[in-house]
């Protein structure tokens, strides 16, 4: 836990869970997380922005204990998910005057997931400023950044932003202030695996940030970002239309048939001198796969027969990327076959989200023949003829 006074004003409170590996039950966390709440202190009344999750009630509570917190009238909920809202029973019952204050959609998904009661809520629409005294919090509703109810709190006077997840990364560190070049590859980590199917979204409120007077962004997961405008400034170029010229090929391979396909890829795209980035899916780091679909102009799945449909882990992946939504343009698909397959039509329809460029497949029966290997040079020659074409691979 790392108690931090960002002003005279304000407080971070930043409980670390070192040791958590999944988010979810499917999100890698490398370097586990932290659950940030934020303590806004007013002549006349004082507020926690966010709480934390469940598991870290002592750390909480004790934080709070500690900066001698005996009466709290405000606990504002950004965002319904359990790893923010999960201690605000605990907190409504150590603290029995205080309100939850959110707006209406997020009400009613705490009273579903937590029971809060009617009474103990003060609901707020788009624009509401709630006075501390000396200190105003208004709210901005910020839907799909990333479940329908989130939104963000802003403190004018101490030009201080609290986003909840949106602009966090989850990092588990002693480091309260961000630094920009240590930062950058779990802020992009956090962006592809959470924010990244919201993309038109994260440009909205992106442009709304922007519009305000704002010194410091406070997240609840990761480092707080004194300096605003690098944090801004990546999640700008990732949520951008601008691709790079790179291809990710996420492949299994049962027999060997795939993984000579796949190699054989690999080597004609680095001759045509477009970047490759191969992940085995036995093996990946599902997090780094997400990062590397950020930026990548092409996707190109590679994953053999399982009796008659694409290998589990070729699904996943599908699912996975469907899910995803990244700004790709175009999206190929190989692999081999015993005797029968329906895995281009199972992985299409998973894929359908992708409003990707489609390339001719290479699907094979058996093990990849010489006619083989010229499709998969040639779908290696169409790609670099595609990036050539916007403008990321020179002529």
């Amino acid at each position: 836990m790392s108690i931090h006074k960002l002003s005279e004003n304000v407080t971070a409170i930043m409980v670390q869970d070192w040791d958590r590996r999944l988010f979810d039950e499917l999100i890698p966390l490398p370097h586990g997380t932290s659950y940030n709440s934020y303590l806004v202190r007013g002549s006349a009344k004082t507020a926690l922005v966010d709480a934390a999750d469940t598991s870290k009630e002592a750390e909480l509570t004790g934080a709070l204990a500690a900066l001698a917190v005996k009466k709290l009238d405000y606990v504002v909920c950004n965002h319904a998910e359990g790893d923010h809202a999960g201690l605000i029973p605990a907190l409504l019952v150590r603290y029995p005057e205080a309100k939850v204050v959110t707006n209406e959609k997020c009400k009613g998904m705490l009273h579903d997931l937590f029971f809060i009661p009617e009474e103990r809520f003060h609901a707020i629409g788009d624009g509401d400023t709630l006075d501390l005294g000396g200190r105003r919090l208004v709210f901005h509703i910020a839907p799909w950044v990333h479940w329908p109810e989130t939104m963000f709190t802003l403190c004018p006077e101490e030009r201080t932003l609290f986003t909840c997840d949106f602009l966090g990364s989850h990092l588990a560190t002693s480091q309260v202030l961000a630094r920009p070049g240590e930062i950058g590859d779990e802020a992009k980590r956090y962006y592809a695996q959470i924010m990244m199917p919201f993309r038109p979204l994260v440009k909205r409120h992106l442009e709304w940030i922007q519009a305000q007077d704002v010194g410091t962004v406070a997240p609840s997961h990761g480092p707080v970002h004194a300096d605003p405008s690098f944090i801004v400034g990546r999640y700008r170029d990732w949520s951008s239309d601008d691709v790079k010229n790179e291809v990710v090929i996420p492949w299994i391979s049962m027999h060997g048939s795939t993984d000579r396909m796949v190699k054989r890829l690999v080597d004609a795209l680095i001759e045509r001198g477009v970047e490759v980035k191969p992940f085995r899916l036995t093996t990946a780091d599902l997090g780094e796969l997400a990062m590397a679909v950020v930026d990548a102009a092409t996707i190109v799945l590679a994953a053999p027969t399982v009796l008659i449909g694409p290998h589990p882990q070729g699904l996943y992946a599908a699912a996975l990327l469907g899910a995803l939504k990244p700004k790709t343009r175009h999206v190929g698909m190989i692999g081999s076959y015993g005797w029968g397959s329906k895995a281009l039509e199972q992985m299409e329809g998973l894929l359908a989200p992708l409003k990707a460029e489609r390339l001719p497949p290479v699907y094979v029966k058996g093990a990849p023949s010489e006619a083989t290997n010229k499709a998969i040079d040639d779908l290696a020659g169409e790609i670099a003829s595609r990036h050539r074409s916007l403008g990321i691979l020179p002529a």
